[in-house]
Order: structure tokens, then sequence, then C-alpha cells
């Protein structure tokens, strides 16, 4: 089971914490602290996989952004650690090219996509070609959008899917 998954920068900035364990905030902000001086100075060719507690840390770094996922030590590292694979592609294709700047800016977003393959701290989804064509449909329908444009569009980028069911 999933601990917590954290997104930070270099300089320790939590740019997006999601818990499903239950913890005060004080424990948040200590946790948060321990993780990043884990990750941050450790050599590159040292392995993803870090001691954390009672727990495991499995981390990468994308430019400036270290993604961290504390798991349960029985649970298998490989999953997690193409979890954030898959994490970071599907937000570069809903950004096109994702920065920090989307992430602080579009969190909504960002934890919409984040829930629709995580739930309750277990892994729900793990193929790239389903995730992103209900997390469209859901933003589009909840923020109003011209969702016929919308479909268009998605229905192009993914052809596997047949749109004329939402219209």
């Amino acid at each position: 089971m999933i601990r917590f998954i954290l997104l930070q920068n270099r300089q320790g900035k939590t740019r997006l914490a999601k818990y499903y364990v239950p913890l005060e905030d004080s424990e948040k902000h200590k946790v948060e602290y321990e993780v990043h001086r884990l990750v941050v100075n450790r050599d590159p060719n040292f392995t993803n996989f870090v001691e954390f507690r009672t727990h495991k840390v499995i981390y990468r770094r994308y430019a400036g952004l270290f993604f961290s996922i504390c798991m349960d030590i029985t649970d298998n590292e490989l999953a997690y650690l193409e979890c954030i694979h898959l994490f970071v592609e599907i937000l570069d294709h809903f950004f096109s090219n994702v920065c920090e700047l989307d992430l602080v800016f579009n969190f909504h977003k960002v934890y919409l996509i984040l829930d629709e393959f995580i739930l309750a701290g277990e892994l729900q989804e793990t193929s790239k070609r389903v995730l992103p064509f209900p997390i469209i449909i859901h933003i589009a329908v909840t923020y109003a959008l011209f969702v016929p444009a919308i479909l268009m569009e998605a229905s192009i980028v993914f052809p596997a899917y047949d749109v004329t069911e939402y219209n």
C-alpha cells in the first residue's frame, strides 16, 4: 500500500503531497523534510529505492523535481517506479511538456490525474492507453469546456476510443 506521494523541487518545496494514511500536520512536515533530505543527496548511480523508517521510498528525479512514493516494505518496488514514470508521461501528455509551474497553477488537475490511477493507496490502472481519455472527458465536463471540440481532439489523439457515446 502507498503511504504517501510527494513531488518536491530541489530546494525542498513540496509541490504536491497526497497522503493515504492519517498524519498530523507536524508529522507531515517532518516526513516531507526527511524524505527530501534522503533523496536529494543520493548519488545518481545508487538505486532509486531507500529504506525510510519501517517503509520504503521509491523516487525518481525528472528535471528539478523529485517524485517520491512511500510504500510498504513488502510491495513491488519496480511496479511503483513504473507508476511514477506513468504519472510523468500522463502529465507530459496532458500539459504538453510539463514543468513545475504547471503543477503549481493546475494542482487540481494534477490531483485529478493522480486519483484516476491510484485509489486509497493502491495502484488501480497501469495502462497508458486507458488513463488519459477519461481524464480529458472529466475535465471537459467539470469545467464546462466546449465538449464537442475536446471530444474531436480526443478522438484524434486516441483513435481507439468511440467518442460518439459522449456526444
